[in-house]
């Protein structure tokens, strides 16, 4: 394993508890990680005004097996929109549909794999995104569930990214030509929730332009946001067993960035994220359209956001978007 700065120690063991019931290559071109994270800036575009697609993709599937340094393996699924005729499910090693789109990273909670979050993800990529999800050695199904190496987990995604941006270079990858290293998202549930938030704070990658973060908190990674402004997501159960409101409510409240969260009553720590339930369409349609104006600069997108939020009745939105 890894060694953490000893700075985190104390907050390792913090995290150990309060995550304990949470389940669920050649860099290319573009901007590129820094060695230290930078302080955080004040609010500017960073995705030049644009249209997302209006039309909705059939979805391909393919996995990458990538190791960090040898001995951290992360097996990578990705979405991605496809050839063909939109609404089926995952076709796997399908042809790639044509135009160059946004990357958004997803991080599974502990014990979880990326496929649980299929439903949310594959909506994503039908609305015009690549998503590539991996499963990490320690946190994910089959490891030894140890919480504590969340802190790697930052430098994991980092890499993942690298990897996945280095594809649109490659002549014979299905991915050439069809990824955009300069829109990218970093999203994660839980426990990828803390991986997510320390993309933005200790390990901040200045690739990132937007972040989700589903149900998660700072333990371990702390709320020093850093770096050019990149707006945020919080999506949160307000009767969450695992990760209490207030806690995701505090580190949301830290963000010095155009935020929004969008909090469910009834919501607990994200079962409603791994089926197909009225409040996983909220959610869907929601960061559908957050994602659409980070990564695409559609402010029609922004506009539609609180309606989608507020539908139904299931949750609301705090927006300072």
């Amino acid at each position: 394993m890894h060694r953490r700065p000893a700075a985190l120690v104390t907050a390792a063991a913090l995290l150990s508890t309060g995550l304990a019931g949470c389940s669920g290559g050649t860099a290319p071109a573009g901007r590129a990680a820094p060695d230290a994270p930078p302080k955080a800036t004040t609010p500017a575009p960073r995705v030049p005004a644009g249209h997302a697609p209006t039309r909705t993709f059939a979805v391909g599937v393919r996995q990458l097996k990538l190791n960090r340094d040898g001995d951290r393996p992360l097996p990578v699924t990705l979405w991605y929109p496809a050839r063909g005729e939109a609404g089926g499910p995952p076709e796997r090693s399908a042809s790639a549909a044509a135009g160059r789109f946004p990357v958004v990273l997803f991080s599974h909670g502990l014990g979880a794999r990326p496929e649980d979050y299929q439903v949310l993800l594959t909506r994503w990529a039908a609305a015009g995104f690549v998503v590539a999800a991996p499963k990490f050695p320690h946190t994910g199904a089959g490891g030894d569930g140890n919480p504590l190496d969340v802190l790697n987990q930052p430098a994991d995604v980092s890499y993942v990214l690298t990897q996945v941006l280095a594809l649109d270079g490659k002549a014979d990858d299905p991915l050439h030509g069809r990824l955009d290293p300069e829109r990218v998202a970093a999203t994660g549930h839980s426990a990828g929730g803390v991986t997510t938030i320390g993309l933005f704070t200790a390990g901040r990658d200045a690739r990132l332009d937007a972040g989700i973060v589903f149900a998660g908190t700072a333990l371990g990674v702390g709320t020093a946001f850093a770096g050019a402004a990149a707006p945020q997501l919080f999506v949160h159960g307000e009767a969450d067993e695992v990760v209490g409101y207030a806690a995701g409510k505090a580190v949301y409240d830290a963000v010095p960035w155009p935020k929004a969260m969008l909090s469910l009553p009834k919501g607990d720590h994200g079962r409603a994220l791994l089926g197909d339930t009225p409040a996983l369409r909220v959610v869907a349609d929601t960061t559908v359209e957050f994602l659409r104006w980070t990564l695409y600069g559609d402010a029609a997108a922004k506009k539609r956001l609180p309606a989608d939020a507020t539908r139904g009745g299931l949750a609301t939105l705090d927006d300072h978007l």
